[in-house]
């Protein structure tokens, strides 16, 4: 009789070729696409560079890599004319993030309402629509008339140009929802705002989610060009400052962070919408043409 233990333990199951393969391709794939995305990037701030060194563009108006360089390492050590650099982004991005809450959350709101209401949609599309055709900047003035040269004025504006691409797809998400999943939902017994809670919201949380990436981007947008019409701090103010000056290095400086502050914030959104709709199957591409 033997002594020794016996293991009970479930073999774990191996990786076979193929699926050994795939990871494989998939991490060729992503260095290959972090090699590219660094090869263009190097290769348009070189040939940048190098045209404005010899005598191809215009420093004055396009200015060049170093110069900007050199306007970001002075605002990040020395401050900029309105104070430090992170205070002014502190104020752009309250603003943003204001106007983007706010923004998604009366267009989530309103784009369920009207979209399970067919009565007050025929009612208030006109309205929406001739709201919506009015240009931001025109709003953006009347609004810093309205509450001053403070954050509500930007935040304001940032929730009109938030307000208008969620409701937009959340109002076609939700008539978008399976009718048959309705129809069963009815017949078991669900009231209407259980089916609007369980059935027609989920249904469109694909298209909200999708309408955050770009909503926030317009948000920022927002924040900016109310500093830029009026404020007393913030990175629209800043752009301003360089733009009175002629300083095109100040200009494209202020654009580079807006531009870092904007992907920081499509990776947190990407990971959100990751989290909440990982159900949802990977999509698949097709490799070549």
């Amino acid at each position: 009789m033997s002594t020794g233990i016996l293991n009970t333990q479930p073999a774990l199951p191996q990786i076979g070729v193929d699926e050994r393969r795939a990871i494989a391709r998939a991490v060729n794939h992503r260095r290959l696409v972090i090699f590219l995305r660094s090869a263009v990037a190097a290769g348009t701030l070189a040939g940048w560079e190098a045209a404005v060194r010899y005598g191809l563009i215009d420093a004055f108006f396009f200015s060049q890599p170093s110069a900007i360089y050199e306007q970001l390492a002075a605002w990040l050590t020395e401050g900029t004319s309105q104070g430090p650099l992170w205070r002014e982004l502190l104020v752009t991005m309250e603003e943003t993030v204001l106007g983007f809450l706010i923004g998604s959350a009366l267009g989530i709101f309103f784009g369920i309402v009207l979209g399970r209401n067919k009565l007050a949609a025929d009612v208030f599309s006109i309205y929406i629509k001739v709201a919506n055709a009015i240009p931001r900047v025109v709003l953006g003035s009347i609004f810093i008339i309205m509450f001053g040269l403070g954050m509500g004025s930007k935040v304001a504006l940032a929730v009109v140009m938030v307000f208008f691409v969620v409701f937009g797809n959340a109002f076609q998400g939700v008539r978008e929802a399976d009718r048959n999943l309705i129809a069963n939902a009815y017949i078991l017994g669900a009231s209407k705002r259980q089916v609007t809670l369980t059935v027609v919201f989920p249904s469109a949380l694909t298209w909200i989610l999708a309408s955050l990436h770009v909503s926030f981007g317009f948000a920022l947008v927002g924040a900016v060009v109310g500093e830029f019409l009026g404020a007393r701090h913030g990175i629209g103010l800043l752009i301003s400052t360089a733009q009175g000056t002629f300083n095109a290095a100040g200009v494209f400086a202020a654009m580079i962070v807006l531009a870092v502050v904007a992907l920081a914030a499509e990776y947190l959104l990407t990971a959100i919408e990751n989290k909440v709709l990982k159900w949802r199957p990977a999509q698949f591409v097709e490799q070549g043409m």
